[in-house]
């Protein structure tokens, strides 16, 4: 049965482009972030466009039915029964991560030129030790965000909206974000949902894999970093902050912790980049959580920084348009993003508004030694479009546009 799904095309075009070919197509991201529904539209793709059924074989590792399969001996037996051996064939596995050992199990189906391979999986060891060595950089990775602003009207069906439609809909981004589901869900199942994934994430994707027992000490770190959005991050604070609440926890822990928050993709860690010594500094970063509906859910009422969750809707947007994104130092001022991917660098400053009498924002980036593009994104619409020379770019504005 085909599927009326909603297109992603920026994830299911790179899956194309690789269709048919030796590389192992993996998707990585978030819980719930629609790894498994890209997995769907990919499905869809094939079936519409002359494949058959019987040359897809589809495997989700959190449908009860297939735990036998988490044993690798199991699934490559499962596999081999189905797999036509003078077709090509689809093999489709969603959170592969369950499987012990599939490492083992894709090497070796890769080996059969027929077969073209798909992935998914919530945690970025997926990418790491065996896995690399044993596929030779026979793998791309496709990395999957929760829906931009922009897929966020796709998704309900918005076209062309008015201003006041935006505006209501940039608030209920800022408050609820942009999980698939959630975007979908009625406004009364909204939180429900998302405590559901981030308790899921806590408790399961860096609790319970990580063998951690005291989970509340997880949540607290992860409530000071959702809270401290767009500051550079110190771990001895956050160790002093807990031990004065009378909350006992290491400075390891805390290591540990952030290291857990990467590898489950509910944070991502921005390093810092001195511009005139054009080096990465190794001392601190700043950590920006995947979503803002989880920046709600771990902060509730106290969600009201808007320049916070302004700064961390554009790293994310950033991610999400395939740019490498650093802080930037400037002897003692600092850049907000520097990004860059091919050929492509630009400088950008971000501020819920223009201060009044002041032209700080624009200075800072003035004040950079070289010609590459520099904007400014603010959170409000500003009378200016242009400060010498430096475009005023509103973040809804941004956020629905088509360029980078």
């Amino acid at each position: 049965m085909q599927l009326n799904l909603i297109n992603r095309p920026q994830y299911l075009n790179q899956l194309l482009q690789f269709q048919n070919t030796e590389f192992i197509k993996v998707l990585t991201g978030v819980r719930r972030s629609g790894k498994s529904y890209i997995l769907m539209l990919y499905r869809e793709y094939l079936l519409k466009h002359n494949i058959n059924e019987h040359q897809i074989i589809y495997i989700s590792f959190e449908d009860f039915d297939n735990i036998d399969l988490y044993e690798p001996k199991k699934l490559y037996s499962y596999l081999k029964e189905r797999i036509i051996s003078d077709q090509r064939m689809y093999i489709l596995l969603d959170e592969i991560q369950y499987v012990s050992d599939w490492q083992k199990v894709v090497n070796s189906l890769r080996l059969n030129p027929l077969l073209d391979i798909t992935i998914t999986g919530s945690n970025s060891n997926l990418l790491s030790g065996e896995l690399a060595t044993l596929l030779s950089g026979r793998y791309v990775e496709i990395h999957v965000y929760p829906l931009s602003f922009k897929e966020m009207l796709d998704f309900k069906h918005i076209s062309e909206p008015s201003e006041r439609q935006i505006d209501n809909l940039y608030d209920e981004y800022i408050k609820y974000g942009g999980f698939p589901a959630v975007v979908l869900a009625k406004e009364e199942l909204k939180q429900t949902i998302l405590s559901g994934i981030y308790n899921t994430i806590i408790v399961n994707d860096i609790g319970y894999k990580n063998g951690l027992r005291e989970p509340e000490l997880v949540a607290l770190v992860a409530k000071y970093l959702a809270d401290s959005i767009g500051q550079l991050i110190n771990p001895n604070k956050i160790v002093n902050t807990l031990k004065s609440a009378n909350f006992d926890i290491s400075y390891n822990a805390v290591q540990r912790y952030l290291k857990y928050f990467e590898e489950a993709y509910l944070f991502y860690k921005s390093s810092r980049y001195d511009i005139r010594g054009r080096k990465i500094l190794s001392t601190q970063g700043k950590y920006y959580i995947v979503d803002t509906g989880l920046r709600t859910q771990a902060l509730g009422e106290r969600n009201n920084d808007r320049g916070s969750v302004l700064e961390n809707i554009v790293y994310v947007e950033l991610l999400r348009r395939g740019y490498t994104v650093q802080i930037g130092k400037l002897d003692n001022k600092e850049i907000d993003f520097i990004v860059s991917k091919a050929n492509d660098k630009q400088y950008i400053q971000v501020t819920y508004q223009l201060p009044e009498n002041s032209t700080r924002e624009t200075d800072n980036l003035l004040q950079i030694p070289n010609n590459y593009k520099k904007i400014v994104i603010t959170g409000r619409y500003e009378n200016e479009e242009m400060i010498s020379g430096i475009p005023i770019i509103n973040i809804k504005d941004w956020l629905l546009s088509s360029k980078n």
